[in-house]
């Protein structure tokens, strides 16, 4: 089952994530299929491939949970 997950990028205290989708039961920053977009928490920005991430969506890949409250948050 593929899954959108945050992949965690940068050094402590500097942290920002990749929204990528991957494979559900991969490592946090293991590999995955596709890059999707990002989101840095100390500039609150994200940003979403939106085609990208319907394409996969009607694949069958589903949101984490994390994933799920930064979009609704960003509407």
């Amino acid at each position: 089952m593929l899954k959108v997950k945050l992949f965690q990028r940068g050094k402590r205290g500097q942290r920002t994530y990749r929204l990528v989708v991957a494979e559900a039961k991969s490592k946090r920053d293991g590999k995955f299929t596709d890059s999707l977009g990002f989101w840095n928490p100390h500039t609150k920005k994200l940003k979403i491939d939106q085609k990208k991430l319907a394409d996969w969506q009607k694949k069958g890949a589903q949101l984490t949970s994390g994933v799920r409250k930064l979009i609704e948050k960003e509407k």
